[in-house]
């Protein structure tokens, strides 16, 4: 009933589709440089050629540099001599799709080398723009799920065993989360992320930034199962189980636990965009993913100064992304958390 987070779940699946699928979707290798197209704007792509004539195959206009005498600024312009159509299942750079069969096949682009397909422009390096937008989303989207599953097993594992326990043992967990979320967020991201060590791989570097960012987020999530566990420890389910001779582990997992699991799922989703953001604002401040880590924060990184925003601003399309991909999991979360809710209208 809630069109918003069904519309949302759908940007979502398309947002996932792309990252898990990129190099099918990516008309041109993200690494790959190209000295002609520095700093090129995004490619018109057109239906009605020069006379006015309408197509319903799509085409573009190869870009030519051209040096402004007064600026001394390379000025791309359109050659209308020579439109070129966007083909469908076009031949490309090799890759291996789902990281098993190896294809050289894209899904759109030219087919001309001397033609690219730049619908989004390229960077300082001539790199496609699109192509690691797409490639980015892999990192930024899946440090939030990462980041959240680990949240998740912290949150409901400390707050579960105050909230069940209750007592001495609740207070010392309260306490505890209290002094955490105390802590100035940002600053400490920053902390920890300079503390890396500077020959540290990619790899690591990610996980460590997904763990940083996990140990600074569960507590809400604790907080929530504590509240929850508070009122069901005393149900007679629970007391139940007990004198059955349930460990307690077992009591909290397979007894408490799926009984608010909606709660908990809504609580998750909601919590994913947290996630995103603090990846993409380390790495725009340029602690967190270095390149060659293609991640929306490390393409935004280019974007911070006022040159790239006069004269290239599609450099700022990084965040576009995560403009949308914040607000899809805001909206899910909402309609989750209102179908979960029985008080909801």
């Amino acid at each position: 009933k809630h069109k918003l987070a069904m519309g949302a779940g759908l940007v979502l699946i398309i947002m996932y589709t792309l990252a898990i699928s990129a190099p099918f979707f990516a008309p041109h290798n993200p690494y790959q440089r190209s000295l002609n197209y520095k700093e090129a704007p995004p490619q018109k792509i057109n239906f009605r050629d020069e006379k006015g004539d309408f197509s319903f195959s799509p085409f573009v206009y190869p870009l030519k540099s051209e040096v402004d005498m007064e600026t001394f600024k390379d000025v791309y312009k359109e050659d209308k001599s020579k439109p070129t159509p966007i083909k469908l299942f076009v031949k490309g750079f090799e890759y291996k799709l789902f990281g098993i069969l190896k294809t050289d096949i894209h899904l759109f682009g030219t087919g001309d080398e001397e033609v690219p397909l730049h619908i989004f422009g390229t960077d300082d390096l001539g790199r496609d723009l699109f192509a690691r937008i797409i490639y980015g989303a892999r990192v930024s989207l899946s440090i939030g799920l990462i980041g959240v599953a680990v949240s998740l097993f912290l949150g409901i594992l400390i707050g579960g065993i105050g909230g069940y326990f209750g007592g001495k043992v609740d207070l010392f967990i309260q306490r505890m989360i209290e002094l955490i979320r105390s802590l100035p967020q940002l600053p400490l991201w920053m902390g920890l992320s300079a503390a890396l060590p500077p020959n540290w791989s990619a790899i690591q570097i990610y996980l460590a930034i997904t763990i940083i960012l996990s140990l600074m987020s569960w507590t809400g999530l604790a907080r929530v199962v504590r509240g929850k566990f508070l009122s069901l420890r005393e149900e007679e389910f629970v007391i139940a189980a007990r004198l059955m001779g349930r460990g307690h582990l077992e009591i909290i997992f397979k007894h408490m636990l799926p009984s608010f699991l909606s709660h908990i799922i809504a609580s998750l989703t909601l919590a994913i965009p947290g996630m995103i953001l603090g990846e993409t604002a380390l790495s725009f401040l340029g602690i967190g993913l270095q390149s060659p880590v293609i991640s929306w924060g490390v393409l935004l990184k280019k974007a911070q100064n006022l040159y790239t925003v006069a004269n290239a601003p599609w450099m700022m399309l990084p965040g576009l992304f995560v403009i949308i991909t914040v607000l899809a999991f805001n909206f899910l979360g909402d309609g989750i958390r209102d179908a979960a809710d029985p008080y909801s209208k």
